[in-house]
């Protein structure tokens, strides 16, 4: 037996038992964070990396979401929205830079 006709009997080999493990590609979550009553509901999220987490503006009122140095939104209008991929694990606190004491976290595992 020649080594490439070896080698494509290992690779069918081993294709064979990835689909017969039954793995499926890994899909994070998307979540959302809505913005209501100078709240951010929830204000607390525990994610896996690669989720994106978008906030909607549900106020009569703009806001902005900010994470100092990793990431921030424009102003956001009534109904307006903004995502964020997070693609590092971490802690990412945030806030509402017209209405600092609006304030949440996230963390990433």
């Amino acid at each position: 037996m020649t080594s490439v006709a070896l080698r494509n009997i290992c690779i069918r080999v081993a294709i064979s038992a990835v689909m017969a493990s039954g793995m499926t590609a890994a899909r994070c979550e998307d979540l959302a964070v809505m913005i209501d009553n100078f709240t951010f509901e929830p204000s607390q999220l525990t994610i896996k990396v690669g989720t994106t987490v978008t906030w909607k503006n549900r106020d009569d009122i703009p806001h902005a979401v900010v994470s100092a140095g990793k990431f921030r939104s424009k102003t956001l209008d009534t109904d307006d929205s903004y995502s964020f991929t997070f693609t590092s694990p971490g802690d990412y606190t945030y806030f509402c830079s017209l209405h600092p004491h609006m304030t949440g976290m996230i963390k990433v595992e």
